[in-house]
């Protein structure tokens, strides 16, 4: 029997309310007993020092390349980069080679993140909608689910065709799976590379509206309304946005959403130095656009924080900012973001950020409900909320350093997790 003690920590666990500073005794993976705990010899004793103990976190939104784009990122890179970040799963999207369209392509993607890892991270297939990601034709659905995909999307390519989209959610309501969706108008959105407005033009980039987010999210709901299921729209970016999704709410239909820290942190303006690291889609937008988002977490409209972690080879980015490829690596700032430019500043408490980066991912994809409680298996994330650090792209776990955030400044950073009886430490590797 292996038994852990970790004392002198924190738990915050929204789904049983506790909130309460108190030691955790797991054996063989589960917990065993939560309060004041006799030391024994035969105990790993961790000191945790008043850090957080959370129901471990889960991604729902993350590019892990494999199989097909391996010199960005692999299986393997990207889970030890989700383990150092804090998270204890990871759902991966489907834009890989070949994408992610059939059953045996999900089943292959399961059984490798099992053996990797020694399973410390849960990996979670996100299925395409589409065969190929092309828009067309209807992947196997139904298939996909049953082999484990918890999810449905087109990711980083839109599903257009609006009689594609309505067929799509007709079926995937059957598996009671979240369709989620790339919102954006391609032929609004095709060429731009930043969002559109006063920064684009005096940069002399053609922009991305928000129109072309504001006009997909609004159709697809009024699809959602006639034929039901879950839609769930990804990394929204504008004002506009966020009060569809707050009159969909009102309105009684199965609408989430999910936005990353970059769209909270940065605007448009980062770009002003053709930096391709501030090249994502959808782009960094306007401060009235940032200030919506902090409003729609506040109140709940936004359900969850998801990264859109998307990793890039150096050569890839290294090019004039019209020719780079989008998207930023996000698994190991993620926290940092979150307590500096949420929680130190009023936005949201300490168990909303909890329930936005374990609880709600779970929920709307359907996964276990995780509870700190004796007799629960232990899934568990560790969080220095107080920690100061500076973010350095050299000590990444991940295969890609494209960030923007290097060099800045946080506070808030994962210790370690625990999952299916095994302890990693950020600082100390697996145990």
């Amino acid at each position: 029997m292996t038994s852990y003690l970790f004392k002198n920590g924190r738990i915050v666990d929204p789904v049983s309310g506790r909130d309460a500073a108190e030691d955790i005794l797991i054996t063989d993976g589960i917990i065993e007993a939560i309060g004041p705990v006799p030391e024994k010899k035969s105990h790993r004793i961790i000191d945790l020092a008043g850090a957080i103990v959370a129901p471990g976190l889960c991604d729902m939104h993350v590019h892990l390349r494999e199989p097909g784009f391996e010199h960005k990122e692999t299986i393997d890179t990207g889970t030890l980069a989700a383990a150092a970040g804090g998270f204890t799963a990871v759902c991966c999207m489907p834009n890989t080679n070949p994408a992610i369209d059939d059953a045996s392509v999900v089943r292959s993607i399961v059984a490798k993140s099992r053996s990797l890892r020694e399973g410390v991270v849960d990996l979670h297939p996100i299925a395409a909608v589409t065969k190929g990601r092309e828009g067309k034709d209807l992947a196997p659905i139904l298939e996909l689910a049953e082999a484990g995909a918890v999810g449905f999307s087109d990711d980083g390519a839109p599903v257009g065709d609006a009689l594609v989209m309505r067929r799509a959610l007709e079926y995937a309501a059957l598996t009671g799976l979240p369709l989620i969706q790339h919102a954006e108008d391609p032929s609004l959105a095709k060429g731009g590379v930043m969002n559109e407005g006063f920064v684009s033009t005096r940069l002399g980039l053609p922009g991305i509206p928000s129109l072309a987010e504001e006009i997909m999210v609004d159709r697809d709901i009024r699809l959602l309304r006639y034929t039901g299921g879950k839609y769930h729209v990804a990394h929204v970016s504008t004002a506009g946005t966020v009060e569809l999704i707050r009159a969909a709410k009102k309105e009684g239909l199965a609408v989430t959403c999910e936005v990353t820290p970059h769209h909270w942190t940065l605007t448009d303006d980062a770009v002003a130095g053709y930096d391709t690291n501030t090249k994502m889609n959808p782009p960094l937008r306007s401060a009235a656009d940032v200030d919506a988002m902090k409003a729609g977490l506040r109140d709940g409209t936004i359900d969850v924080i998801a990264t859109d972690h998307a990793p890039h080879s150096f050569d890839e980015k290294e090019v004039e900012f019209q020719y780079a490829p989008f998207g930023i690596v996000g698994l190991e700032t993620a926290l940092g973001l979150v307590f500096s430019g949420l929680v130190d500043t009023g936005i949201l408490t300490i168990s909303q950020v909890i329930e936005k980066l374990s609880v709600n991912p779970r929920k709307i994809l359907s996964l276990p409900t995780l509870e700190i409680a004796p007799g629960k298996e232990a899934n568990l994330s560790f969080i220095d909320a107080k920690r100061e650090w500076t973010v350095d792209v050299s000590a990444f776990r991940s295969k890609s350093r494209n960030t923007p955030f290097h060099g800045r400044r946080l506070r808030g950073r994962a210790i370690g997790i625990f999952n299916h009886g095994r302890l990693f430490l950020a600082d100390g590797g697996m145990s």
